[in-house]
């Protein structure tokens, strides 16, 4: 095979070798080759498929290259990003492996492999490299209680630890298990500012690969116990120690206190109070990143349902239990999915069980700002933007010292205060669902069953471009249609396409006309967009703006919901409408002309029409003849499709009854129509299902007023920690002071708390003091008159002595 696609590089056009992505004028190499089946021969062989697709960022992921046959001989050298090399081999059925790098950086990673030594790079594929707290656990080593790893040293915590993996991530009889280190290097936010994983020493060399190694720790020696962040690698016992590019499994990064010094384990709350003052001088240096993250939603609700700009924190997930060891009192937070612009700080937000933020100001648990994002920030590779490492640096470690292994969090809370919600504003949603019905962004409703490819919004100044695909219902015998495809990108971003799969079971995601298997992992770094996909059902597409696209399937049909933040008002055209906040400019023709009648069938599919996109604009995919047919080599709007306008209600139905019984209150006439128009009961329910979704939505997203964190009176305290209008915080006095201002006091609709500031004094005993000073006074009083009458009394008595004296001696 080799040989023949050897010869077939010599015949101009005919291979793929440098071509991967292209179509060349007599066969293709450009991904939609295989559907339309007009791959050029050497298809496979060049522009590469493999297997396993991703892995830890740590590297060690053993993959192979799909399709492709290598000789014995071959010298596989494997190049990712274009600028990290590793040593590939072939084995004994001619198939070619590689071994993933230490990548600090996340997403779809070029690869290039060549199979002369590196002389000639000739094989393109894409490696996707995985945050290690994103990764699927199957995939990792796993720390037995990694509580009781992270705590070790401190009271009561000791014996032996435990870890297992899955063996077959180390195909070897005999492994070693290594501790490796991680630090940052060079002044912060320099040039010299560097991330390092460095190879410690091993724990244990030449043990059975059994799945399970247990050691008694000892506190490390040669000064390797400065290492306080790191991960424990199981690796074949064939290779040196600490050896890269060799297949491995590897722990999650962690706290490494079951190696520090002998220090720690003596009295650790003195130890981490150190390190917690020596962070504290540290964070007094570096500049503030708090005022430019985004603030956090009030409610739980509001940030579950921000799609666009939030997603559930893996560490505090009310999905999975609630297991919230870094927020206890929290049953769910969110991440900002975006990095600060400037300083790629994050932001982590988290609810109490009624729903209410946490503030860190009330509790140990509450929400609290990162100085490095824990998923890392394009360009990624420098800190503070290393996907997980550099978060663990600046906020986790520093959280360990000042709270977890001492009981100092008010130095940690000075510096990573929660950011309260009350400058958060609720983005705006617009949803397209059934056989097409559509709701804008200001609340208005209205169908419109065109067939073709039409923009459902575009935003000139925020660069985004969303449009939708409708294709008819059931063959072309129904005269109505149903949105089948969604595609989207924002300024230079890769295209994200959302389509309905064969059979309508099950959601197709497209990356630049190239699909997507979520078989490994449901979360995607991509070029200037995230993407999310938990199931086959279920696709959430993310933008750097804060734009979301929500796409469902629900029994069958394709639900768009789209959330825009406050910054696209005004900005925003097409079949969703503009976002002003006023309903009656929402229908305007691409042409700028308002519908006039809101309710006339005809008069609101002209305004559809005007939406058809242009084959120059177009961002779909065209990977099969019916595609080509119906949408690339014909009119964006199909003139020839004339819908049914309005509900046929002909007693004698046979659907009627059925529509009846499933169709009720808002929105029953979508569902209604659906059904006897779509002829598909199924569909009816998934239209009611979804106009309720809906409506769910926008009552999560509603406005909420906060008034700010109030804070308790020095000298005494305070019970109420929900600060949204409504709240009541009542106030109250320790003992031995009395209170002055209001005792209760209440968040109002203006966003100012109810009464008067509240303060402890201690109490003043005035009549007490007055009439002691006046006892005191009377009391002075007598004492004066009684010492001036005996003077008198005495004075007499000398003067009658006196006269006594002087008779005598005359």
């Amino acid at each position: 095979m080799c040989g023949a696609q050897h010869r077939k590089a010599h015949s101009p056009g005919q291979t793929c070798e440098g071509n991967c992505g292209t179509k060349l004028t007599s066969c293709s190499c450009h991904p939609t080759c295989t559907a339309l089946k007009t791959c050029c021969a050497d298809y496979k062989a060049y522009c590469v498929e493999i297997s396993p697709y991703s892995g830890t960022s740590f590297g060690g992921t053993d993959f192979i290259v799909l399709d492709a046959t290598f000789n014995i001989s071959s010298q596989v050298v494997c190049r990712f990003n274009n600028n990290t090399d590793a040593v590939g081999y072939v084995d004994e059925n001619s198939t070619g492996h590689c071994i993933s790098p230490l990548l600090y950086e996340t997403g779809w990673i070029p690869l290039h492999i060549s199979s002369d030594n590196g002389t000639t790079f000739s094989r393109v594929g894409a490696w996707l490299s995985v945050h290690t707290g994103k990764l699927d656990s199957q995939f990792k080593a796993a720390l037995v209680n990694s509580t009781k790893w992270q705590y070790y040293g401190t009271p009561n915590v000791g014996g032996s630890l435990e870890m297992t993996w899955n063996t077959s991530l180390v195909r070897a009889a005999r492994v070693n298990v290594e501790l490796w280190g991680y630090r940052e290097t060079g002044e912060p936010y320099s040039d010299q500012w560097q991330g390092e994983w460095e190879y410690l020493y091993s724990l244990a060399k030449d043990q059975p690969n059994s799945g399970s190694f247990s050691f008694l720790p000892k506190p490390a020696e040669k000064g390797f116990s400065s290492w306080e962040l790191g991960s424990v690698r199981v690796s074949p016992s064939a290779y040196p120690d600490g050896m890269w590019n060799v297949q491995a499994a590897w722990t999650e990064d962690h706290a490494l206190a079951w190696h520090l010094e002998e220090k720690f384990r003596q009295n650790s709350a003195v130890w981490a109070l150190d390190k917690c003052l020596a962070w504290d001088q540290l964070e007094n240096q570096l500049p503030n990143f708090l005022s430019e993250i985004i603030d956090c939603p009030c409610t739980l609700a509001q940030a579950r349902a921000d799609t666009g700009r939030f997603h559930t924190d893996y560490g505090c997930d009310i999905e999975k239990g609630s297991v919230c060891t870094y927020h206890p009192g929290s049953v769910h937070c969110v991440r900002a999915i975006q990095a600060s612009p400037m300083y790629a700080a994050g932001q982590q937000c988290c609810y109490d069980s009624t729903g209410a933020q946490v503030l860190t100001a009330d509790s140990i648990g509450g929400s609290t700002p990162d100085r490095a994002h824990d998923w890392g920030s394009p360009p990624y590779k420098r800190p503070p933007r290393i996907p997980g490492q550099s978060h663990w640096v600046y906020d986790v470690l520093s959280f360990y010292y000042c709270c977890l292994w001492s009981d100092n969090c008010h130095y940690y809370f000075n510096h990573r205060p929660s950011s309260d919600c009350r400058r958060y504003q609720s983005p705006s949603s617009a949803a397209v669902f059934g056989d097409p019905h559509f709701i804008t962004f200001d609340g208005v409703s209205y169908s419109f069953n065109g067939k073709g490819e039409y923009t459902l919004v575009t935003s000139a100044m925020k660069k985004l471009t969303i449009q939708g695909r409708t294709e008819s219902v059931n063959g072309t015998a129904i005269k109505a249609t149903q949105l089948s495809a969604v595609a989207m990108k924002e300024a230079s971003s890769d295209v994200i396409e959302v389509r309905l799969g064969a059979g309508h079971d099950g959601l197709q995601v497209l990356q630049n006309q190239k699909t997507l298997s979520f078989t490994e992992q449901s979360w995607m770094d991509l070029h200037g967009v995230f993407v999310f996909a938990p199931t086959s059902a279920n696709v959430t597409v993310m933008f750097p703006t804060g734009a979301g696209v929500e796409v469902r399937l629900i029994q069958g049909t394709m639900t768009t919901t789209v959330l825009l933040p406050e910054e696209f008002k005004d900005s925003t055209r097409g079949l969703l409408g503009k976002m002003n906040g006023d309903a009656s400019d929402d229908l305007v023709l691409s042409n700028g002309q308002a519908v006039q009648n809101h309710s006339n069938p005809e008069e609101l599919f002209s305004f559809g029409a005007s939406w058809a996109v242009s084959n120059m604009s177009a961002l779909f995919t065209y990977d099969s003849a019916y595609l080509l047919d119906t949408y690339y080599h014909a009119p964006r709007h199909d003139h020839t499709f004339i819908p049914v306008f309005s509900v046929p209600e002909s007693p004698d139905d046979p659907l009627g009854e059925q529509a009846s019984e499933i169709c009720s209150g808002e929105g029953s006439q979508f569902c209604r129509f659906d059904i006897l128009v779509g002829r598909s009961p199924r569909m009816g329910n998934a239209t009611r299902v979804s106009f309720q979704s809906h409506i769910s939505l926008v009552e999560d997203l509603k406005p909420v007023t906060s008034c700010g964190w109030l804070s308790p009176p020095i000298n005494g305290k305070k019970a109420g920690t929900t600060y949204l209008q409504g709240a009541t915080v009542r106030l109250s006095c320790d003992d031995g002071y009395t209170l002055s201002g209001s005792a209760e006091r209440v968040c109002q609709q203006s966003g100012l708390w109810s009464g008067e500031e509240t303060s402890c004094v201690v109490p003043s005993n005035l009549t007490g003091i007055v009439a002691g000073s006046v006892i005191g006074a009377v009391a002075l009083i007598v004492i004066i008159t009684t010492i001036v009458l005996l003077s008198r009394k005495q004075k007499r008595k000398a003067a009658r002595a006196n006269q006594t004296c002087t008779s005598e001696a005359f």
